[in-house]
């Protein structure tokens, strides 16, 4: 069964006790709301937990009504560095109640005067609901065990597609090498926890530590699976809905910072492997051993069901290194909880007793699980969806019944996976070549090993993924005569919708190099698209087919120095038509791409007429960087960089001529194409 929130607090423990009249003061000052002449004030200690103490806050008013606080602080006594850390929890708590969905409880204020109560703390709102402290979820019927090993796996997806930037957590961790930093400081914590005076260490946890090193994935070490980490996600950490089988609160924040989110993934599956609570005094195995209860999902079903919400690979060749490192990581924290114990300031009071017992077998079954020859199927389970809000809602867009308006289909989900791996293999590796190249003095010229992957993603069927279905079939019709088995066909994407390109376009963008790599670099697409929508079928097969192959580049010539021509009205440079051609005068900048040695093709807006209508002057034409009159002058520089290879070049044009058949859809129609 649940336990109530409320259910949860015990009497507080002599080494936890506090200044109440001190802490009543504060909080009047402080929390926005707070009973200022309350007719009683109760301070209790919630027992559930072994880290930061935390007490329930009563306040009565003279009219019977109670309103209820949450105090979180860091534990009294002499602490290891950069632990207990309540200001983090504060932080991270704020940004995501004020800017995300994530459901969290709301912050009030933070003290970091530790002459108040005796040591930083803050308060936060109390969530009445339930939180299931055993994992088993006993006394709770089948159907509403799998909702609620759902909603857990939903919540957590949630949490890890948490924009950090955006929310100001850009620099709450670094994204990169996470898994071999923590490696670390968990070991430096462990030795410190076992120095001399204190519990002995254990020698199996040298030998974890060692094989941990050797096997951290390559993925960790570019960040490519950064985000936003709880540190201690498990279904006793979140508060359900009173009578709903939804998530309304998660809490213990103590942990989180930027890093690799399939830690938390790997924590969260725990209870598969082995249950480490502190109420035994020994370990209880896992439910992979012991037999699954009924209506709680297999591992590899709650792991799909988080892949699948979240958009993430499957991990099957990464599962044993995430999971051993779970549990070392849990042996280093009941380490430490074990030596607070011996000191006497341990927040779990004489449960923590059997913390030491509980880490040495966390670093048996880690070492236990590394030597089974497999620990998840090849492939994801397939995952039971149950009908949601805008089931009709998707058919009625063609989209796949049941996968949501934002969960990527099977189809994606195995384009993404490819991307991924590609990156991690190919691209991540070589990223310092490439930044050296284009720092040194022959940063205008292309590293060989960009065309060669080039080739590679070809025939990977990662190429040109950007194109749109509909404009795939024009092209198709024009270049191709409709055959639809033409060896050329692969060079026209994946027949992707603009929300299905979306999931890859995320996964290309964690890499400067990567897009132009898949050929879905700008301002490629944008002009292979403009060509792809309204070229002839002449101008098709000259530019568009080079540009699809990857053999040229382009750049689209708007803006002009001598007006504010982000207003596409206000341009200058003048297209007259001669015969059969047209005469191009005019002088264009931050045209990007043009610096490139592969650049071809620009796509020019002009004026073919100054004296019609505003918005019907303005001609596009397709030009020859080659063509006679053209002059690349200069690279220009943002924030003091100048993007080399492909730059942003300053171009003037002398009475270039063009050939009148290059005008794209016709005279006055360039803000129609634009728009």
């Amino acid at each position: 069964m649940a336990n109530r929130t409320g259910d949860l607090v015990e009497a507080v423990q002599e080494a936890h006790k506090i200044d109440v009249k001190a802490l009543f003061g504060y909080a009047s000052a402080n929390v926005p709301g707070f009973p200022l002449s309350p007719s009683k004030f109760n301070l209790s200690q919630f027992g559930h937990g072994q880290s930061n103490p935390t007490y329930l806050m009563e306040v009565e008013t003279g009219s019977g009504t109670v309103k209820r606080y949450v105090l979180r602080k860091k534990p009294p006594g002499k602490l290891l560095q950069s632990a207990h850390a309540v200001e983090r929890e504060f932080q991270v708590l704020k940004a995501l109640g004020d800017n995300t969905n994530v459901p969290v409880p709301k912050v009030f204020c933070l003290c970091n005067d530790p002459t108040v109560i005796g040591t930083a703390f803050y308060i936060m709102e109390y969530l009445e609901g339930r939180i299931f402290v055993d994992p088993s979820l006993p006394g709770v019927p089948p159907e509403r065990r799998r909702a609620i090993y759902q909603a857990t796996a939903k919540v957590l997806a949630s949490l890890h597609s948490a924009n950090i930037d955006a929310i100001g957590l850009g620099r709450y961790g670094r994204r990169d090498n996470y898994c071999k930093r923590q490696i670390e400081r968990w070991f430096k914590q462990y030795l410190a926890s076992t120095s001399e005076g204190k519990p002995e260490g254990y020698p199996k946890m040298f030998e974890l530590v060692d094989w941990l090193r050797k096997n951290i994935p390559p993925e960790d070490a570019s960040g490519a699976t950064g985000g936003l980490v709880h540190g201690d996600f498990r279904v006793d950490n979140v508060v359900f809905h009173p009578t709903e089988d939804r998530v309304i609160g998660i809490l213990d924040w103590e942990l989180s910072t930027i890093g690799n989110q399939m830690c938390d993934v790997a924590y969260s599956c725990m209870p598969y492997i082995t249950q480490a609570g502190l109420g035994s005094n020994e370990l209880v195995k896992g439910f992979e051993i012991i037999g699954i209860p009924e209506g709680i999902p297999t591992q590899a079903e709650f792991l799909a069901e988080y892949c699948l919400e979240s958009g993430k690979a499957w991990p099957v060749s990464e599962w044993k290194f995430y999971v051993a490192f779970s549990l070392f990581r849990g042996a280093s924290i009941y380490t430490g909880v074990y030596n607070r114990w011996l000191m006497g300031n341990a927040s779990g009071g004489k449960r923590a007793e059997h913390a030491g017992r509980h880490a040495k077998s966390l670093v048996d079954s880690a070492l236990d699980f590394i030597s089974k020859k497999t620990v998840l199927p090849e492939q994801p389970p397939s995952v039971s969806r149950r009908s949601r809000q805008y089931g009709t809602e998707n058919k009625a867009q063609g989209l796949p019944e049941g996968s949501g308006r934002f969960v990527p289909s099977k189809k994606i989900q195995e384009l993404r996976n490819k991307l991924i791996q590609f990156m991690e293999v190919h691209i991540y590796p070589l990223e310092n070549e490439f930044n050296k190249l284009a720092r040194s003095d022959l940063r205008w010229t292309v590293h060989p090993e960009e065309e060669r992957l080039k080739e590679l993603a070809k025939k990977e069927g990662l190429w040109n993924l950007w194109i749109p279905f509909d404009s795939a079939a024009r092209a198709k019709e024009l270049i191709f005569n409709g055959n639809a088995h033409c060896t050329h066909d692969r060079l026209l994407g994946a027949g992707l919708s603009n929300l299905e390109y979306g999931y890859l376009c995320e996964i290309m963008g964690r890499s400067l190099w990567a897009p132009q790599i898949f050929n879905c670099g700008a301002p490629d697409t944008g002009n292979m698209e403009v060509l792809l929508r309204y070229g002839t079928k002449e101008q098709l097969n000259e530019w568009l087919v080079p540009l699809l192959e990857g053999k040229i580049r382009s750049a689209f010539a708007m803006t002009e120095p001598q007006v504010a021509s982000s207003d596409a009205t206000n341009i200058d440079c003048s297209i007259k038509r001669q015969g059969d051609s047209y005469i191009i005068n005019g002088t264009k900048w931050w045209t990007s791409g043009a610096m490139d040695p592969r650049c071809r093709i620009l796509i020019l807006m002009g004026k073919t007429d100054f004296t019609a209508p505003k918005h019907k002057q303005q001609s596009m034409i397709l030009v020859d960087i080659k063509t006679p009159g053209i002059c690349v002058k200069r690279p220009l520089t943002v924030f003091g960089f100048d993007d080399a290879p492909h730059g942003h070049a300053e171009v003037s044009f002398e009475n270039v001529r063009v050939p009148a058949k290059n005008i794209l859809l016709g005279e006055g129609r360039g803000f129609e194409i634009a728009q």
